[in-house]
């Protein structure tokens, strides 16, 4: 009898239902989205290995006569190895993923029935997203099974995006129940034998906030790309009617394509191609661009943000004169993606992505998977597809001239392109393939099916925490920056303490400025960015920016009537465009000139609503009335629910004042810019460090005991 272990049966749950073998209705609605795809065609390359003997795919049973019977099948036959097992539990008709939780005990005990009947249980349980997290713990604690988790997404993750959004917390509890599944992804921490996810930055920026977080737990298999649909030219792409259409605007269409595919998103930071395209003769002479940004109708009826997208870019394309070089499609339809990549390869062109932070980069490997060679941003995602494919170059996302550099290096040069187009198709085939996906994954689950491998778990701390207990806030400038040894060790501490303190940066500068300042001072992104003096804010891990604050400064803002009045004032002079930004007016002051006082007061007369700031003796800047970098903070505190007594903000000019006044605790670096913070030497509450730059942050955190500080208070309650 042979020693060598038989083929094992898997079971796979994804909860919500809307799952069936032929015709995903991928975008019915927000829980039938990649998740649906990524099980089943994980189901399905499974189904195709030797060493796998069933696949059960299991989701809950839904007769409702508005989704097709289908759903209604408790059994739907894939192949002879996977199908698809419907569970009963809750009500009949189909209901979103938030109001399931009610009724995840019942489809945990129908689902430990449905083994028990027949007679046969799973060597591995794979959940996918929190609920089907719940689910998977309950039935592999009672029956003795391991258990596989991969998140997806996760609640402390969304909650940010939500804040960010405009929901208040109380709305974002009612609606999402968050809490519940913050807890049931702490549950499925506690119980999984190992997390699979896509990225090692989503370890480290997401599941690292988790008390049950465990770096041993966590292993990173991309998930896979379906290279029958994603391939390189076949002729005649440039003969197709598509080629036509993308190319009408282009003076000399039969160029090479650098090709730009994502949302009109400014995260995605379309702009900078542009700039390095208009900045470089030689690359408009080799090649012609074509950014495909979602589809329009008309830029006006896009959500404010997308039109500033589309703004900036028309803009650049104006300033550099590259009418009839540039192509801005106006529609295209999903199905087209394949063909729109393999008309750039075919051209010889490049595929781009210059996000600011790039997590995966789906679009990389479909690129790849074309026969592109690529130009992306040196981050998270992108950095492992380079690594493991070969056939591209990293580029600094706010340096335009690296992005110009890359493009002129494969498009001037025929070998190195060939050499990237062949790599990235054979690295596509190896690394990121269902079937390598597949392979990679029996790697790591047969051990643990067999029992012989289990994870040595490490007692761990409760925090029991929806909320960030505590909060640091700084300056970029004459704080963070000066003194790079203390800003280490204080990166350090902050790490350690990470999961009960947030950390945010407040500065004047606007987000690609800070962007690069932090880059180069190696700061980490911040789970809060202030920017732009208080107009703007971001949260970890994917900057995503605050459109309820967005929308709250808007009140009463007119920078059209504003701008006539000081563009001309004497001693005012009008900062660069890179400066400017939606809700704010930057000029230069010479204080011998002009008076802020004397500025305040004509705005005032002319009846403009504003808050006027100083900074650093020589920086107007000119704010919505409920801008302000403490207005700002006071937003973000009542939003995530910290008590400002419980926020500690460090300053060192002026524009940070209105932070560090009121039951906010505060200090002073010693290097603070001259004398603009010494009226606040009086006020008691308000430490002033003998240490300057991020040392002085050092000394305030120790003065105030900073992260003793909650639990003494905790204590005495």
């Amino acid at each position: 009898m042979s020693d060598q272990p038989g083929p094992i049966y898997i079971a796979l749950i994804s909860v919500h239902g809307l799952i069936r073998g032929r015709n995903l209705e991928l975008g019915r609605d927000a829980d039938t989205g990649g998740q649906t795809l990524y099980v089943l065609e994980l189901a399905q390359a499974l189904s195709e290995r030797p060493d796998v003997a069933q696949v059960d795919l299991i989701t809950r049973r839904i007769e409702d006569e508005h989704v097709s019977p289908d759903y209604a099948e408790a059994l739907e036959i894939i192949n002879d190895k996977f199908r698809i097992v419907r569970i009963d539990a809750g009500p009949d008709e189909y209901i979103y993923k938030e109001h399931l939780w009610d009724h995840l005990d019942v489809f945990a005990d129908n689902l430990a029935d449905f083994f028990r009947d027949q007679d046969q249980f799973p060597d591995l349980i794979h959940s996918h997203y929190a609920d089907a997290g719940l689910v998977g713990s309950h039935v592999a604690n009672l029956l003795g099974i391991p258990l596989v988790h991969t998140g997806h997404s996760l609640g402390r993750v969304k909650r940010r995006r939500l804040l960010a959004s405009g929901l208040s917390a109380d709305q974002i509890e009612a609606r999402y129940n968050m809490s519940r599944r913050v807890e049931a992804e702490e549950i499925t921490l506690a119980t999984a034998e190992r997390v699979i996810t896509s990225t090692h930055q989503e370890i480290e920026e997401q599941y690292e906030i988790y008390d049950h977080y465990q770096p041993e737990q966590m292993r990173v298999i991309p998930p896979g790309t379906n290279i029958k649909q994603f391939k390189p030219p076949v002729g005649g792409e440039l003969e197709d009617e598509l080629f036509g259409y993308l190319t009408t605007h282009l003076k000399e269409p039969d160029k090479p394509i650098i090709l730009a595919l994502s949302r009109p998103d400014k995260r995605k930071n379309i702009g900078v191609l542009i700039e390095a395209y208009g900045e470089s003769e030689e690359l408009q002479q080799l090649a012609n661009i074509v950014i495909i940004a979602g589809n329009r109708d008309d830029i006006d009826d896009l959500e404010q943000g997308a039109q500033e997208v589309f703004h900036d870019l028309l803009v650049t394309i104006d300033r550099y004169d590259l009418y009839g070089k540039v192509a801005l499609p106006k529609h295209h339809r999903r199905e087209q993606v394949p063909l729109i990549y393999r008309i750039a390869a075919a051209s010889g062109g490049v595929f781009v992505n210059p996000a600011l932070t790039e997590p995966f980069g789906l679009t990389l490997i479909e690129a790849a998977a074309s026969g592109l060679p690529i130009v992306a941003t040196e981050d998270g995602g992108p950095r492992d597809i380079i690594g493991n494919c070969h056939n591209g170059i990293l580029i600094d996302p706010l340096e335009a001239a690296t992005v110009t550099e890359a493009l002129l290096n494969l498009l001037s040069d025929t070998a190195t392109w060939n050499l990237f187009s062949r790599q990235g198709l054979e690295g596509v085939a190896k690394h990121y393939s269902w079937q390598a996906h597949a392979e990679r994954y029996m790697q790591l689950v047969r051990p643990i099916a067999d029992r012989a491998d289990f994870l040595h778990r490490k007692p761990l701390e409760r925090t029991s925490q929806m909320y960030a207990e505590r909060a640091l806030v700084s300056d970029l400038d004459l704080n963070l920056i000066g003194d790079d040894d203390s800003l280490q060790e204080l990166l350090s501490l902050l790490r350690v303490n990470r999961k009960n303190t947030k950390f945010a940066i407040a500065t004047g500068r606007r987000l690609d400025v800070a962007l690069r300042l932090m880059k180069k001072h190696q700061i980490p992104e911040p789970d809060i960015l202030i920017t732009s003096s208080g107009t703007e804010i971001y949260y970890a891990p994917k900057l995503t920016p605050d459109k309820g604050w967005a929308e709250h400064i808007d009140y009463h803002w007119t920078p059209h009537k504003i701008r006539p009045l000081l563009d001309d004032y004497p001693g005012l002079e009008k900062q660069p465009k890179s400066e400017q930004s939606r809700f704010k007016l930057s000029y230069y002051i010479d204080p011998e000139e002009a008076d802020i006082e004397a500025i305040k007061r004509l705005l005032h007369q002319e009846e403009q609503s504003v808050h006027a700031q100083l900074a650093f003796g020589q920086y107007l800047d000119i704010l919505p009335i409920r801008a302000s970098k403490g207005m700002a903070l006071r937003y973000v505190a009542d939003r995530w629910q910290i008590p400002l007594e419980h926020i500690l903000v460090v300053g060192g000019s002026g524009a940070d004042e209105d932070m560090m006044r009121g039951n906010t605790l505060a200090a002073v670096v010693a290097n603070r810019h001259h004398e603009e913070l010494s009226q606040l030497v009086d006020t008691d509450r308000i430490y002033f460090a003998t240490e300057s730059h991020a040392a002085g942050i050092l000394e305030a955190l120790a003065h105030y005991q900073f992260f003793d500080l909650v639990k003494s208070k905790k204590a005495l309650s």
